[in-house]
């Protein structure tokens, strides 16, 4: 087991010490942090909101001034906390399978899904693990049902659609600035949405995001914690420890932090952690850069091995690929793959445990209807870490490893 050595499975961003610097005195920064993701996603309107969760959330309640519908389609391989925020805001969730080999919605069953169905609010297409989706088809159902397009940007921040970055073409768009997910104020999001929403948007925000003091400055604290744990010395403390606790308890789900509640927090976030995001938002693109040669070393590789199959951008298509995620063909393969690489330190993970209607907390709302695709998808998945910790000779280590299986 690798003690002193822990590769994050993310490529998120480490916090400098002169970020925090920066954050905490430098006080007279131009524009703002809401300033910078419009430049960045040419996007009219960008809200920082304390979670991914919190501005979809936020869009939600936006959404329901602006329609009586009450329906959302999701993906079946997603973050819980997508359907939970659903629930929240007093709405029905109506899960779509996905493609056996990427994670586009599968098209035949959207088409069933969306054809005379009046009660269609929006549709929620995930860029998850950083590749984008194929909007084009979802773009025209919209149009034809009158309903909207909420983008989950919370793994695609940088990544490029059609010449487009990812959050700029859907009605609604969120991401994430958490811990470990690139660009981080250690827990955070960003909503944007097209102009004749902004009033809706606004009105939601004043209702209800307010002042936590003691939350905020917690959370202030726990960045400091992000700072120091987040390098490849100290991360086992960190992300292991944690996961090897919650295993020993028969607490998967809260082992690979996949168990939430509804009660996420959606308070105001100071200007020091959105100085802090100004801070770093120069580096986001060498970041990207970076995963992106990483990523480009496994699939160069790998490419061809029989019995694997990689996940990456379609022709035309920029992913920022915060890891690259793999299929076997055999669930087998991938469990003897994880035997091997266990307490290696070598960054490889899975994205969640389950089809999201397979997770027994979520029985009551998202139904239990057999998401075929998504569970292979689940059964047979690995992911590779692009982390910027990880060095070359590790990375050759993985893919020989990967050969051998």
């Amino acid at each position: 087991m690798s003690l002193f050595r822990e590769i994050p499975p993310t490529a998120g961003l480490p916090i400098y010490t002169r970020e925090l610097f920066s954050a905490f005195f430098q006080r007279n920064q131009c524009a703002s942090l809401e300033e910078d993701f419009k430049n960045y996603l040419g996007v009219p309107y960008a809200a920082v909101t304390y979670s991914g969760t919190a501005a979809f959330y936020l869009i939600l309640e936006a959404l329901k001034t602006l329609s009586p519908k009450k329906t959302l389609i999701i993906p079946s391989f997603i973050c819980p906390l997508v359907p939970l925020a659903i629930k929240r805001a007093g709405l029905k969730v109506l899960v779509c399978d996905i493609n056996q080999d990427n994670f586009n919605f599968e098209a035949n069953q959207i088409k069933e899904l969306c054809s005379g169905n009046r009660d269609i609010l929006a549709i929620v297409p995930v860029h998850l693990a950083g590749i984008p989706v194929d909007l084009r088809a979802l773009q025209r159902i919209a149009r034809e049902n009158n309903f909207f397009i909420i983008e989950d940007c919370a793994q695609s921040l940088g990544a490029l659609y059609q010449n487009k970055k990812t959050g700029a073409s859907g009605d609604f768009a969120f991401f994430s600035l958490c811990r470990g997910k690139g660009l981080t104020i250690y827990e955070g999001g960003v909503l944007v949405c097209k102009p004749e929403f902004i009033p809706a948007v606004n009105a939601a925000i004043k209702r209800f995001v307010k002042d936590e003091f003691f939350s905020e400055n917690i959370k202030i604290l726990e960045l400091f914690g992000y700072w120091i744990f987040y390098r490849p010395l100290l991360f086992w403390f960190a992300f292991s420890l944690p996961q090897i606790f919650w295993k020993i308890q028969g607490k998967a789900e809260k082992a690979f932090i996949e168990y939430f509640t509804t009660d996420f927090p959606l308070h105001k976030v100071s200007e020091i952690r959105k100085r802090l995001g100004q801070a770093i938002f120069p580096r986001l693109e060498t970041q990207i850069a970076q995963q992106r040669q990483i990523a480009s070393g496994y699939i160069s590789g790998l490419k061809g091995r029989e019995g694997i199959k990689l996940i990456t951008e379609a022709g035309g298509d920029f992913s920022n690929y915060p890891y690259l995620t793999l299929l076997f063909d055999d669930p087998a393969k991938r469990d003897k793959a994880l035997q091997i690489f266990k307490g290696s330190g070598l960054g490889l993970a899975r994205i969640y445990l389950a089809a999201i209607t397979d997770y027994d907390y979520l029985k009551d709302t998202v139904g239990n209807q057999p998401c075929p695709n998504a569970r292979y998808v689940a059964r047979n998945h690995l992911t590779l870490s692009t982390s910027t910790f990880l060095r070359p000779k590790e990375q050759d280590s993985v893919i020989d490893k990967l050969k051998k299986i």
